[in-house]
């Protein structure tokens, strides 16, 4: 199995009240750390990302501390400045952000070369753009295999000043059905419904062709929705009947610790659970632990390690 990872790796600075302000690598590395925790013997890992010639060197050195990457031929860099987030946590749970710099969006000429000889592909929106909706539905029209999607920044805009702020989803519909799995938290799902029912909006979806909806909901555990509990939803979407539900809590009390990349981690885990053959709520099971163990490392670096480690 060789898994693509999509999405832009991007250099933080986090401020939160509890813990010292620190500068690292974060955004897509954290997805990338937890697949590569996760990954069955044998498989392999390929991220696919554009990064700043400013910060290209510096990717590439973190990159290397992955196990399994099967080298540089995702990546492409270019002459726009990385990503860069400035992070303000007010509690556990509510932060502010603030881009400056961006690497461009993907066209399908410099992407579809990239994707060649995948056999599934994880999305995860950290900046927002790093798909447009023409590319993304080029991607579903052109690849085979899954297409697990975290629609993360997709639903949020960016300001003069580079705010983060929430933003609903235009084309709701297409870009539900460019994916096979979307996973979201219950704010990002709200945006999505855009004043319409949340839970009626996700078995639409599944109805129209979706395999399933996740949603993270923090110490609560995740939501989920889908045709039945089964392994591989994307084979399964599309159900004419009613749509299974239900919720997956934690195995134990919630923890506290620094929730940066929690996000990334359960939809990395997830996928490649999935991908292994799990049941959809044991996929999420494991999902969930991996994103409680997160809370207890501060960072992507040596993430993979300690995920490993601490189960």
């Amino acid at each position: 199995m060789r898994l693509g990872v999509l999405g832009t790796m991007v250099w933080d600075r986090i401020e939160h009240p509890d813990a010292p302000t620190v500068e690292r690598w974060g955004g897509l590395s954290y997805s990338l750390a937890a697949a590569a925790a996760a990954l069955p013997a044998g498989w392999e890992l390929r991220p696919v990302m554009k990064v700043g010639s400013d910060l290209a060197e510096a990717a590439h050195s973190f990159l290397r501390t992955l196990p399994a990457v099967d080298g540089p031929e995702g990546i492409l860099e270019v002459p726009e400045p990385n990503n860069r987030v400035h992070l303000r946590y007010r509690d556990a749970h509510h932060r502010h952000e603030c881009l400056t710099g961006g690497v461009p969006p993907w066209s399908w000429d410099e992407l579809g070369p990239r994707i060649a000889g995948l056999d599934a592909l994880y999305v995860n929106l950290i900046s927002g753009f790093e798909l447009e909706l023409a590319t993304a539905r080029r991607l579903r029209a052109a690849f085979d295999g899954p297409l697990y999607a975290d629609l993360h920044s997709l639903l949020l805009g960016v300001s003069g000043s580079g705010d983060r702020t929430p933003r609903p989803l235009a084309d709701r519909g297409a870009w539900l059905g460019a994916f096979d799995v979307v996973q979201a938290n219950e704010t990002e799902l709200a945006l999505v419904a855009a004043g319409d029912d949340p839970v009626a909006v996700a078995e639409a979806a599944v109805r129209q062709g979706l395999g399933a909806v996740l949603v993270t909901r923090g110490p609560r555990g995740a939501d989920w929705f889908a045709a039945a509990d089964a392994p591989r939803p994307w084979e399964t979407g599309g159900t004419a009947g009613p749509v299974a539900r239900g919720t997956v809590p934690l195995a134990g009390p919630a923890r506290t610790g620094d929730p940066t990349g929690c996000g990334d981690v359960w939809g990395a885990t997830c996928f490649v659970a999935l991908l292994d053959g799990r049941r959809l709520t044991r996929a999420m099971a494991e999902a969930n632990a991996a994103a409680v163990r997160n809370l207890g490392h501060r960072g992507a670096e040596g993430l993979h390690l300690h995920l490993r480690t601490s189960r």
